[in-house]
């Protein structure tokens, strides 16, 4: 390990007071997505105390940009998220969620103090000089949901101007599956894209006492249902990731008649892009049965985030800088599973990569992500915002000595 590794990895582990203060302040008191204002106060506050860094509030709804700028070269962003989930929280520690039926059950408030942390980190390098490029750290709303315009925060941002200019993007992600000094990497398709349908199933209706007279959409549903669950692996490769779930199915209004309609409504997951289109057309298939015994039906499918595809020469970079400052650590490799993060958005646009940090409590509690129960190791804080900070650094000035030798 450099000297140079060394101060990183030393001053972040110095900044760990503050990174669990930010990080319990944002946990006692969390908010919904679009509704991140006192956060984004605090975010703002603080990168307004850290020299060097200028500030742009309301970026994208609550969204907070800083921008530091150490001379000509490249330009690489860091982004994190700030949303909370509607969770009543079970945990009974003192920075226990203060906002009743709403808590960070994801690690968004963990995510926030350690991306403040590399923003400490990497103003000290800039005013050192140990420093060449622009870093624009992302503090991102609505990770976990989309407004009524169907866009999450991710969009709005890039919409209103969050990637200009930026040649590459960074993010981390909590893992309460794995212990403090654990990282989780994997290149190409990491996480999936997500769509969610909502299908309708129409018959006629009638008397419960008399359905040879009408046709009956529940006894549609079966099929269809059969069919559905059928997709993945018979119509689908087993080798390749993909899932289809049903969260709802709403029909009825008596014991004694027989509905004209069977609503359902779930969710589509899948890494391959062409999987994810092979997985709508045979959902409309399966949708079709209802004609061919008598009924009718409408499906809609509502296209989500896109799948992550992780730049293997970002990881390369976050790999290297990981067994340098932190030798010890563990680094795993494979697939983060089927959820669905709207980081995607950004790395289909510029080269970037997320990476998961082991953060599990040794308690025997069972801490899973989006349960009451969540919460995680703060060991976890300083080392992550040394890795963001250090492997944007040497994004920055590898690139600028690449432009020197041009």
């Amino acid at each position: 390990m450099t000297m140079d590794n060394s101060r990183i990895a030393e001053r972040a582990q110095a900044l760990t007071p503050e990174l669990i203060a930010w990080r319990r302040r944002i946990h006692r008191y969390p908010e919904l997505s679009f509704q991140e204002v006192e956060t984004a106060k605090l975010v703002a506050s603080e990168l307004d105390r850290t020299l060097g860094i200028s500030v742009r509030v309301e970026v994208g709804g609550t969204g907070v940009i800083g921008t530091l700028s150490a001379g000509s070269g490249a330009h690489i962003a860091l982004r994190a998220d700030m949303d909370a989930l509607p969770i009543l929280e079970g945990n009974l520690c003192d920075y226990r969620s203060q906002n009743p039926g709403v808590m960070h059950a994801c690690g968004h408030d963990a995510h926030t103090a350690i991306l403040l942390g590399a923003t400490r980190l990497l103003a000290m390098e800039a005013e050192a000089g140990n420093l060449s490029g622009t870093v624009t750290f992302l503090f991102q709303p609505a990770e976990e949901k989309q407004g009524a315009d169907g866009l999450t925060g991710a969009l709005r941002m890039i919409e209103d101007g969050a990637l200009d200019g930026v040649e590459a993007v960074l993010a981390l992600h909590m893992n309460p599956e794995l212990p403090y000094g654990a990282v989780l990497l994997n290149d190409g398709y990491t996480m999936a894209s997500i769509d969610t349908f909502q299908g309708h199933l129409y018959g006629t209706g009638g008397h419960g006492a008399y359905p040879h007279l009408g046709v009956d959409p529940t006894w549609i549903l079966l099929p269809v249902l059969q069919s559905i669950y059928g997709i993945v692996p018979r119509r689908v490769s087993p080798l390749e990731p993909a899932v289809i779930s049903i969260g709802q199915i709403h029909a009825g209004t008596a014991s004694n008649i027989i509905p004209s309609e069977v609503f359902i409504q779930g969710t589509i997951r899948s890494y391959a892009p062409e999987v994810r289109e092979q997985l709508i057309s045979e959902l409309e298939r399966s949708f079709s049965l209802a004609t061919t015994l008598g009924g009718s039906y409408r499906l809609q499918v509502e296209r989500g985030e896109p799948v992550l595809n992780n730049d293997a020469g970002m990881n390369d970079s976050i790999r290297g800088v990981v067994q340098d400052l932190f030798p010890r650590f563990e680094i795993h490799s494979g697939p983060f599973g089927m959820g669905a993060e709207d980081f995607s958005h950004m790395t289909e646009r510029v080269p970037g990569a997320m990476f998961f940090l082991g953060c599990s409590l040794d308690d025997g509690i069972k801490r899973n992500l989006h349960t009451p129960f969540f919460d995680l190791d703060e060991r976890c804080l300083a080392a992550g915002a040394a890795i963001l900070a250090e492997t944007a650094k040497r994004f920055l000035n590898v690139s600028a000595a690449e432009g020197k030798a041009k």
